[in-house]
């Protein structure tokens, strides 16, 4: 069958980032026989009449629409995408009366809600290799599912979550605009957040890639579409059973040395795992610290300390590697007192660079939505499509935007706003320079030179 696979995202700061799961469905319908087109809305300049040229030109017997980002998660500054899908299902009505099928992570946190407020045919919740493939062979048939909303139980692992297959233009798109190419090492997550949808959308155990496959992916992005820099996607790449070290391993077994960011938790990384990891391209390391506090800390359902942030980030700065920490003021157990404390445990942090953010999106499914319904901030069942943000009873929302904006301003390494640097780094990106950016904010760093073009 021919299948038409459109990547709805808009979202484009600090940069645009590749579809990589659009890329790993697409591979697996590819593997299954079928003629596979990918269409990206925000490459084609978000622009109808593209679609409607693809849509022509591709004659598909099913369309695919991927959903990445429901909102921005800034309260301060609220940018909602399900309209854009929305408005791509009914371009697409306008066209053609072939099935509609949702996908995406957006599109799993609330399925139902999503797709009756889009309008598709079917939504596919989770992963979506296996799935999409079978309604693809049922539709063949004429048959298709009674739920609209298909799931399985099933988890794919190892060999099965195949290399993602990476639309020479699409690619030639993102590269341009910020030079980083995506890779994802494992699926799930073993960590307890009370925010988080990953384990939600993933499952609580890690389901590893094969690390050579992991690494051939690496070649394929650096030799065959030229990208400079590298970003694994996983939710956390340090994970607690050290899987990450094997993908690691086979870089430095092959002399890979192309740079790479990741996100990371503050915890568990010696300097001789850093060292390893900067023989292998390591530059700059994202971490979700996310609480300033040991209160908040353990209030967010995390497993280390601030000391251990601090210990974290002294690590990776003797390695020369940049760091930057993601922060939530207003979680549960968040009194004046803890956000006092917690400004100054950012202030005193060295050589790193620190994104604040006000407020916590609540996501269906997560002990956050039960914190706040206990507490009377949402009705039970309350449809979340609308972004509601938990901010502690404890403090005014007013005093703390306040508060955070007096602390941090004029402090270049501390952002908040989380996004007032964005334009400054599109312009950057622009310029040719390559990579997370937010470490040319940390005193003593300059870049050295272009990307090369």
């Amino acid at each position: 069958m021919r299948i038409l696979l459109i990547a709805s995202n808009i979202a484009s700061t600090p940069y645009p980032v590749y579809p990589l799961g659009l890329g790993m469905i697409a591979a697996a319908l590819r593997n299954g026989g079928h003629k596979v087109y990918q269409f990206d809305f925000l490459q084609n300049n978000k622009s109808m009449n593209a679609l409607c040229s693809a849509i022509g030109d591709s004659t598909p017997d099913i369309i695919g629409v991927s959903i990445r980002n429901i909102d921005n998660v800034n309260l301060l500054n609220e940018q909602r995408y399900i309209e854009v899908a929305k408005d791509i299902v009914q371009t697409i009505r306008t066209q053609t009366n072939v099935p509609i099928v949702l996908g995406g992570a957006a599109f799993s946190i609330m399925p139902e809600t999503i797709l009756r407020e889009v309008g598709a045919d079917y939504g596919i919740v989770g992963e979506g290799e296996t799935l999409m493939l079978k309604f693809v062979a049922d539709a063949e048939k004429g048959k298709y599912p009674k739920e609209r909303c298909i799931r399985t139980a099933s988890k794919l692992s190892g060999k099965e979550i195949s290399s993602a297959c990476y639309d020479p233009g699409i690619i030639d798109f993102y590269l341009k605009t910020g030079n980083i190419g995506p890779i994802q090492t494992k699926r799930g997550c073993t960590h307890n957040c009370v925010y988080c949808s990953y384990p939600i959308l993933e499952g609580t155990s890690i389901r590893c890639r094969d690390p050579k496959a992991v690494v051939d992916d690496i070649q394929i992005l650096t030799d065959t579409h030229k990208a400079k820099y590298i970003f694994f996607t996983d939710s956390v790449f340090n994970d607690d059973q050290k899987h990450y070290l094997n993908v690691v391993r086979e870089m430095a077994k092959r002399g890979i040395s192309t740079p790479w960011t990741a996100f990371f938790k503050p915890e568990k990384l010696d300097d001789e795992i850093i060292a390893l990891m900067k023989q292998t391209g390591l530059k700059a390391a994202e971490l979700g610290s996310d609480a300033s506090t040991d209160t908040t800390l353990r209030k967010l359902g995390k497993s280390f300390l601030f000391r251990d942030i601090i210990e974290c980030n002294d690590s990776f700065v003797r390695s020369g590697i940049a760091t930057a920490h993601y922060y939530m003021f207003g979680c549960p157990g968040e009194t004046r007192e803890t956000v006092l404390e917690g400004i100054e445990n950012i202030k005193n942090l060295k050589k790193t660079v620190s994104f604040i953010f006000m407020g916590i999106r609540i996501l269906p499914g997560t002990t956050l939505e039960r914190i706040a319904t206990k507490e009377g901030l949402l009705s039970s069942g309350q449809d979340l499509l609308e972004p509601v943000y938990y901010i502690s009873p404890n403090i005014d929302k007013e005093w703390l935007e306040d508060t955070l904006t007096k602390a941090f301003s004029g402090i270049r390494h501390c952002i908040f706003p989380p996004d007032v640097m964005d334009t400054s780094l599109q312009f950057l990106h622009k310029l040719g320079y390559s990579g997370s950016m937010w470490d040319m904010l940390i005193s003593g760093n300059k870049r050295k030179r272009l990307r090369e073009t």
